[in-house]
């Protein structure tokens, strides 16, 4: 598969800003929940965008090497690497997880068992797959259009 700038650029942003959206009105909406979804938008968009360079981008290329992508496979593997962000950010919070945002009092085994079933969780398999297809739509988007012949 074709590196994509666009796809780099526009597929990271989707799911950050629809979560954020998506959440302001559950809060209340209004002028006052602003600087919370900006902070919101801020903290998914570099979790987004870091996953996307440091994982995504360097597991396609690889897979792209073993065998053709089709974008059900590139949606796998966004489904799968999604899922994988659930360890370093259960790890994030785990250690702030202590009494006053200190030490954890329990191991991250046991904090993994009981957070792997939040319903909030379910978010991060499914930006994964979001990001993917999307960075898939948009990085074959311009290969399906129709040349122009030269007249």
């Amino acid at each position: 598969m074709r590196f994509s700038w666009n796809g780099l650029i526009l597929a990271p942003l989707a799911v950050p800003l629809a979560f954020s959206v998506v959440l302001a009105p559950a809060l209340g909406g209004g002028w006052r929940i602003l600087p919370f979804m900006l902070v919101l938008l801020m903290l998914g968009c570099i979790l987004s965008y870091g996953t996307t360079i440091l994982l995504f981008l360097p597991s396609l290329f690889l897979l792209s090497l073993w065998r053709p992508m089709t974008g059900i496979g590139v949606a796998l593997l966004g489904l799968v690497l999604g899922t994988a962000m659930l360890l370093p950010v259960t790890w994030l919070q785990w250690t702030s997880s202590g009494p006053d945002s200190g030490p954890p009092t329990e191991s991250f085994l046991e904090f993994f068992r009981l957070w792997l079933f939040d319903p909030l969780n379910a978010v991060f398999p499914l930006a994964g797959l979001i990001t993917a297809a999307l960075y898939w739509w948009l990085g074959t988007r311009r290969q399906r259009q129709p040349a122009v012949a030269p007249t």
